[in-house]
């Protein structure tokens, strides 16, 4: 079993296919990494050298079957200890949708790396172990989906082959995880009874749960719409870049360069920059390959105006009629990224918006969120490593931002501890799901 580099290389670079990012996610041993390996084994997709490597571990190990969790599980410390320590990305494509996963930690203190390999996800695959039902884990890694704004969750309730393939298991599972995301923003959820294993309704429809009528999952992921999901907002294009060429030939040239990251932009549309407030007109769209007609998410592009407004890295070009607030006291929900010392009302960081840095002070903790029963603690006065909280800022300079529930990109940031220069937490714009 075989691919060839070019072809799965012209397939992820192909504009013509559609791409798909999806994280798993789930407690210890729920077999997100050999669901991964099991969609990679049975699509064809992974090459002879990865297979016969994967094998000789397997053996080594003593194992009687391939263990395809090693196909993801790449660092060593991984493979020794059986489990999933850092973000494993992985890259395939079927004719019908290119993908970009992202396998993620199941360990409560890998809490923080769930958050990073979820935060650009369109479908959140969360691992539940039919033996062991809903648990702790599986209840954390949904809030933080919803909590990450993914607009598409996938119950994969694993191991049914441990559980004879029962029908009444599998529904007595539906029901608890149904009633607890009834209390969270789940726009769309979906459950699927496989065998990661064994390959049970992972790529091909399993003979083994006629009571399922339901599709397989890479047929689901196929099939499922995440276009509109992603242009909630209008145009929002944060400046990362001026060119100046200094060639003679080029000495008229100035272009701002970007990556999109909302809304559709086309040469003569009249926009904003901001934060002067100046108006002009697109005058052209260029990439790597040349002029395009238009621009859209996630296309990385440089954008010449018909007009010379002083504008730098950190400004915003925008619809002169739908702008984001420029906001300067910020609400926001953020995870907490440092092991070496809490968060707590006073302390000052350095935050990351878009293109754009700011110092921002921590004016007030609203509260930290227990993601098992979603109760707000109002009393607490720090946010320590893992924990999910509310938090007032005061940044110095007016932050471009939407609700992360509408944009993710413009509803986002992060802190940086400015005397160790470690990411400190993820922060997003707006409101957190309701509680019950």
């Amino acid at each position: 079993m075989t691919t060839t580099t070019d072809t799965t290389a012209e397939a992820l670079t192909d504009g013509s296919v559609d791409l798909l990012r999806f994280a798993t996610a789930g407690s210890v041993d729920d077999g997100k990494s050999t669901l991964i390996g099991r969609l990679l084994f049975d699509s064809k997709t992974i090459f002879e050298d990865q297979l016969d490597s994967v094998e000789k571990v397997s053996q080594d190990r003593g194992n009687d079957y391939t263990d395809l969790a090693l196909l993801t599980d790449g660092l060593r410390a991984e493979r020794e200890q059986g489990i999933t320590i850092d973000v494993a990305y992985r890259y395939f494509t079927t004719p019908k949708r290119k993908f970009i996963i992202a396998d993620t930690p199941g360990h409560i203190q890998y809490t923080r790396n769930m958050v990073t390999g979820a935060s650009t996800a369109d479908v959140a695959l969360i691992l539940v172990d039919a033996r062991k039902g809903v648990i702790e884990q599986s209840r954390r890694h949904t809030f933080l989906a919803t909590l990450l704004g993914v607009p598409h969750i996938v119950v994969c309730v694993n191991k049914m082959d441990l559980v004879d393939y029962s029908e009444e298991v599998f529904e007595s599972i539906r029901k608890e995880f149904t009633e607890f995301a009834s209390r969270l923003r789940v726009p769309d959820l979906t459950f699927i009874p496989i065998s990661a294993l064994v390959g049970d309704n992972v790529v091909n429809r399993s003979e083994n749960t006629p009571w399922y009528d339901g599709s397989p999952l890479l047929s689901h992921l196929e099939r499922l719409h995440v276009a509109s999901d992603r242009n909630l907002v209008d145009v929002r294009f944060p400046v990362q870049y001026v060119i100046r060429p200094q060639s003679h030939e080029a000495r008229d040239y100035r272009g701002y360069a970007g990556t999109v990251a909302s809304g559709v932009m086309k040469p003569g549309d009249r926009v904003v920059a901001l934060p002067s407030g100046l108006e002009t007109t697109i005058e052209s769209i260029d990439t790597a390959d040349g002029p395009v007609a238009e621009a859209y998410p996630p296309m990385s592009v440089t954008v010449r105006l018909a007009d010379e407004i002083d504008i730098s890295r950190g400004d915003m070009i925008a619809r002169p009629n739908n702008t984001p607030a420029a906001l300067q006291e910020i609400d926001a929900q953020i995870c907490w990224m440092d092991e070496s010392a809490p968060l707590v009302k006073g302390k000052k960081y350095a935050i990351k918006h878009t293109t754009r840095w700011a110092r921002a002070m921590v004016k007030d903790v609203s509260y930290r969120v227990d993601v098992n029963t979603l109760h707000r603690d109002e009393d607490v006065t720090e946010i320590k490593l893992n924990e999910i909280g509310r938090i007032k800022l005061r940044v110095t300079v007016p932050l471009f931002v939407d609700p992360y529930q509408q944009n993710r990109h413009t509803g986002s940031f992060i802190l940086v501890d400015e005397s160790t220069n470690k990411t400190v937490a993820a922060g997003m714009v707006g409101g957190l799901p309701r509680s019950a």
